[in-house]
C-alpha cells in the first residue's frame, strides 16, 4: 500500500512540476515576444487602380466587427463563458468549414451594402483561429477593390489558453483593424491607445489602437475617418476611460482645424442614454454594459446608430433569437459640420459574426 501511495505521490509531483515548467515557459515566451505598438506608425497599405480624391459631398460608410470569421451563429466561446483553465463544452476555435462559411457570408453582406468607406474590426491576417487566412486581402475584393489600410492591434506568438489544454490552445494571433475607401488617402496611420492590462495578462491581450485615414477635399479641408475598437473585458471601464479621453482630444483637434470627422466601429460600450438592455428588458442575466458619458463631446456632435437593430450578441452559447442577449455597441460619432442623411442597422441574424453591421450616409456641410 505504501508503495502505491509513494508512486502516486511521485507521479502527481512530476505532473505538477511539468505543468509549472510549461507555465513558466509560456510566460517567458510571451514576455520576450510581447508586441509593443509604437505611439504612431504608418498603416499597411493595399493600393487601388484609381487615385481619385473626393469631389462630391455625399459619402456612405459601413462598419462591422467581423469576429475574425469564426464567431457565427453556431459558435460559443470559452473565454466569454468565463473559462480560462479549460474549455469544458465551449469552443476554442471554430472548425474550418464554419470559418469558410462565415467569410463567404461577410463578403456577400459587404457587396450587398456598397459603401465609399468600409471600416472593419477583428480582421485576421495570420492567425491559427482563422486557419491563417489573410482576411484583409480577401475582403478587399468585396469592398469593390478599394484602397485598403491595416493596423495591427493583436499580435501574439501563442495565446496559451485554455491553460490546462495545451493540445488545443488558441495559438498564434495576428489581427487588427481594416479600412477600405474609394479614394486615395493623404495619410493613413495607426495610433496606439493608452492603458494596458497588468502583467502577465497584457502579453496575451490586444494592444488597442485607432486607424486614422485622411482624405483631402476640394475646399482645402480634410475628411478624417477613424476606425475604432475600444477595450473589452475591462472591469469597471477603467481602460476605456483612458482610451476615450485620448480619442476625444484627437476628434476635437481635427474639428478645430475645420476638418470633417467620422469615427466608427466597435466601441464596446453603449451610446449616451441608450439602455443596454433595450432589446431584451429584464433579460440581461449577468450581462451589463456601460454607457458613454453624455458630456463626453459637445452637444452638437452626433452619435449615430439605428435603435431598432442590435449590433452585438453574447457568446456564452450559440445564438438563439429571443434567448441570446443582444445589445448595441457599434455606431458612429460625427462632427457638427456633417449632416447625416441616413443610418441603418443591417440584420444578418448574427449568421456570420457576433456583431451586425451599420450603414450610414453623410453630407458635408
Amino acid at each position: 500500500m505504501k508503495k502505491i501511495f509513494s508512486r502516486t505521490l511521485r507521479f502527481v509531483l512530476l505532473v505538477g512540476m511539468v505543468f509549472l515548467v510549461y507555465v513558466a515557459g509560456v510566460l517567458v515566451q510571451g514576455t520576450l515576444t510581447d508586441y509593443q505598438g509604437p505611439e504612431k506608425e504608418d498603416a499597411f497599405t493595399l493600393p487601388a487602380p484609381s487615385n481619385d480624391t473626393p469631389a462630391d459631398s455625399i459619402f456612405s460608410f459601413l462598419i462591422w466587427n467581423i469576429g475574425y470569421g469564426a464567431l457565427g451563429e453556431e459558435s460559443d466561446f470559452f473565454y466569454d463563458a468565463g473559462r480560462v483553465l479549460h474549455s469544458g463544452d465551449k469552443m476554442v476555435r471554430a472548425p474550418l468549414n464554419w470559418v469558410e462559411k462565415n467569410e463567404a457570408g461577410i463578403r456577400q453582406i459587404i457587396r450587398a451594402n456598397p459603401a465609399d468607406f468600409v471600416l472593419l474590426q477583428e480582421v485576421d491576417r495570420q492567425s491559427k483561429r482563422s486557419y491563417f487566412h489573410d482576411q484583409f486581402v480577401q475582403l478587399r475584393e468585396a469592398a469593390k477593390n478599394h484602397f485598403g489600410w491595416f493596423a495591427v492591434n493583436y499580435e501574439v506568438a501563442r495565446v496559451p489558453l485554455p491553460l490546462l489544454e495545451p493540445w488545443q490552445v488558441y495559438g498564434k494571433v495576428s489581427s487588427g483593424l481594416a479600412s477600405y475607401a474609394a479614394y486615395t488617402a493623404s495619410e493613413a496611420y495607426r495610433l496606439q491607445l493608452p492603458g494596458n492590462f497588468p502583467w502577465p495578462t497584457r502579453i496575451f491581450q490586444l494592444d488597442r489602437c485607432l486607424l486614422v485615414t485622411r482624405f483631402p477635399l476640394p475646399n482645402g479641408k480634410e475628411l478624417v475617418v477613424m476606425n475604432v475598437h475600444h477595450s473589452a473585458y475591462d472591469k469597471g471601464g477603467v481602460m476605456k476611460k483612458a482610451e476615450m479621453a485620448y480619442t476625444r482630444e484627437l476628434l476635437n483637434a481635427e474639428y478645430e482645424k475645420g476638418n470633417y470627422v467620422v469615427a466608427g466601429g466597435d466601441w464596446n460600450q453603449c451610446p449616451p442614454f441608450f439602455r443596454f438592455d433595450s432589446f431584451m428588458p429584464g433579460l440581461s442575466g449577468k450581462y451589463t454594459q456601460i454607457n458613454i458619458d453624455p458630456e463626453f463631446m459637445g452637444a452638437d456632435w452626433q452619435w449615430m446608430y439605428d435603435p431598432r437593430v442590435p449590433t452585438n450578441r453574447k457568446l456564452a452559447d450559440p445564438f438563439q433569437k429571443g434567448e441570446t442577449f443582444v445589445t448595441l455597441i457599434d455606431f458612429y460619432l460625427v462632427s457638427p459640420n456633417i449632416k447625416v442623411n441616413q443610418v441603418k442597422g443591417i440584420e444578418t441574424g448574427f449568421q456570420f459574426s457576433d456583431h451586425q453591421p451599420v450603414w450610414m450616409e453623410i453630407e458635408l456641410q
